[in-house]
């Protein structure tokens, strides 16, 4: 995990549409990062959802919200469409050893257990990355009801 006050880790994914983002394009307004586990399961679909619908507040702040998974760019393109959702989704593939490179470089790639069986997954987290690159605040292992009105407490004290 990267600590408040630390640079965030630079990295180029592709989105839904197959267009390359880098952390470096947000250097003139405060980055909300959020990485989920899974396109089109109920926790992930409510999140996306509830970043949707306030979207027009983030904007009143000048702030962008990205959101990241393993999920490839065809499965991203579906969900947004089925969402309608207006925000950018990245795709962090897993590379021949199975890990996804910036979910992994990020902390967020970890070991997870359900029903007795351990795997590895993305823990549901969200950076707040400032115009310098810097982590200014970070929510681990969030729960989503009621997670994007603190994203937004946070950025207004910005």
């Amino acid at each position: 995990m990267i600590e408040e006050g630390k640079k965030a880790p630079a990295f180029t994914l592709p989105d839904q549409a197959g267009t390359q983002h880098s952390l470096k394009d947000f250097t003139a307004t405060p980055l909300v990062l959020y990485f989920y586990p899974k396109d089109d399961t109920s926790g992930c679909t409510a999140q996306a959802c509830d970043f949707r619908d306030a979207a027009p507040d983030f904007k009143k702040i000048k702030a962008a919200v990205l959101g990241i998974s393993p999920d490839d760019e065809k499965s991203h393109a579906k969900f947004v469409a089925k969402n309608d959702l207006n925000f950018t989704l990245l795709a962090d593939v897993p590379g021949k050893d199975g890990t996804p490179n910036v979910c992994e470089k990020f902390g967020v790639w970890q070991e997870k257990s359900m029903y007795g069986k351990k795997y590895m997954g993305v823990v549901r987290t969200t950076y707040l990355i400032d115009g310098a690159g810097k982590v200014v605040k970070r929510w681990d292992k969030v729960k989503v009801p009621g997670h994007v009105e603190e994203v937004l407490a946070a950025l207004k004290e910005l």
